[in-house]
Order: structure tokens, then sequence, then C-alpha cells
């Protein structure tokens, strides 16, 4: 399993219809408002990294008022 950490900017006051629109995103485990350089956190669970960049690309980025995105792939200690 891969878990990533997605950091999401919006385009100004468009906060509200991309979390609405992520929120039927089956692998969005958490998301969760921010304040500061990043408007949204969401948690991604997916089998493996290959697919938790295919939903960055083809199921987050592509949702109107998405501006930009970080991914912060999760690691084991």
């Amino acid at each position: 399993m891969a878990v990533g950490f997605i950091l999401i900017k919006t385009e100004p006051s468009k906060e509200q219809q991309v979390y609405e629109a992520l929120g039927s995103v089956e692998e969005i485990v958490e998301l969760h408002p921010l304040f500061g350089e990043f408007d949204l956190m969401a948690k991604i669970n997916t089998d493996d990294f290959y697919d938790l960049g295919q939903v960055v690309v083809q199921k987050i980025r592509t949702v109107e008022g998405v501006q930009d995105t970080q991914t912060h792939p999760a690691t084991k200690l």
C-alpha cells in the first residue's frame, strides 16, 4: 500500500467547490482545509506509488479550480 499527503492550492474563492469535488475521489481517505500557502490537504491510500501519482494527475489536478499541488509520499521508519 502507498500513502501520500497531497497539498492543494485552489484558485481564489474556489476552496469550497474543490473540497466538494474531491469528496467523490474514492482514494482520498481524509481531506482537510488549511490556512496558509495551500488550501487543502488530502491523504490518499493506493496500491502502489504509481497509482498514487495517477490519482494526483488524473483525479485531483483535473478538478476545476485546482491551481497547484504538492505530493508527499509517506514512508515507514
